[in-house]
């Protein structure tokens, strides 16, 4: 049988059974017209919300394995969400039973996976879509600090300002000191001018606590959203630009993101060697 429509809210790369950010998951036998997409995102209020129906063809009932997603924010689609396909791939395997699933999104192919590990809490795990990377342009950089309020000398000079992609596209600007990302602040209407001018989903400040964890969060105003809690496609972005620094990251990395929000996240990339390839972005989720 096809799948009856189903609207569930899970926290992705929650910390244990708190935190995590929070997306809407619609599973259902064919995707609503992106009005009504866009109209039940909106409803739902969470930054994202991610919706699937089978591919055609491709089996159906508890035996779909692969899938037509996209997703959407209050105010606008994005073409891939990192935290809602980890919630995805929960909601999938509560479904469906654990396991993978190819996801067909906009304008790539990923694969996401869902469990429950000993302690009956949920896992997800998905390869992100290609990665890249390239020096940002000091006038970008500039008309960012000054959104901000930072200067040059906020910034950390080995891991220097660079457009980042993964499947969407980013601003990284890393900071000399884990005070300066506390005292991040900005102007919703102007961040969300100049995101949408650029074409960045979210503006990425990290500070680098170690070779292999980092502090992070995520201004999303080009969604209408002032910051993520946690950000897995921006997590996928900054692991590939990491190996294309040559940083020496042994191939993993975690991510430490939304304390300042009251909102603890954790999140864990996989790094493989070969330039561009695919991050494994992995996480816990709790149900809402």
């Amino acid at each position: 049988m096809e799948p009856t429509p189903e609207l569930v809210r899970i926290a992705a790369f929650a910390d244990g059974r708190q935190g995590g950010n929070p997306a809407g998951v619609w599973i259902g036998p064919a995707l609503p017209e992106a009005a009504e997409m866009q109209r039940i995102a909106a409803e739902v209020g969470f930054s994202e919300t991610a919706f699937a129906a089978p591919l055609h063809g491709e089996g159906q009932g508890a035996e779909v394995r692969q899938w037509r997603v996209r997703y959407f924010s209050p105010e606008a689609e994005v073409p891939f969400c990192g935290h809602a396909t980890i919630a995805l791939g929960v909601a999938l395997a509560r479904r469906f039973g654990a396991g993978d699933h190819d996801l067909r999104l906009s304008q790539t192919e990923i694969r996401v996976s869902g469990w429950q590990d000993e302690t009956g809490q949920w896992q997800a795990a998905l390869q992100s879509p290609q990665t890249r990377s390239k020096p940002a342009p000091a006038s970008l950089v500039a008309e960012a600090l000054a959104l901000f309020g930072y200067d040059a000398a906020s910034l950390d000079p080995s891991l220097p300002p660079a457009l980042i992609h993964g499947g969407a596209d980013h601003l990284v600007l890393a900071l000399h000191s884990r005070a300066a990302l506390s005292a991040m602040d900005y102007a919703l209407a102007e961040g969300r001018t100049l995101m949408r001018r650029e074409g960045l989903v979210t503006i990425l400040l990290v500070h680098a606590a170690g070779e292999r964890l980092f502090h992070t969060r995520n201004a999303f105003a080009y969604g209408g959203v002032y910051e993520d809690p946690a950000t897995g496609a921006a997590t996928a972005a900054f692991a590939g630009y990491l190996r294309d620094l040559h940083w020496p990251h042994g191939g993993v990395i975690d991510i430490v993101q939304g304390e300042e929000m009251g909102m603890p996240s954790r999140l864990h990339a996989e790094i493989p060697a070969e330039p561009g390839s695919s991050i494994r972005v992995s996480g816990a989720a709790r149900l809402m």
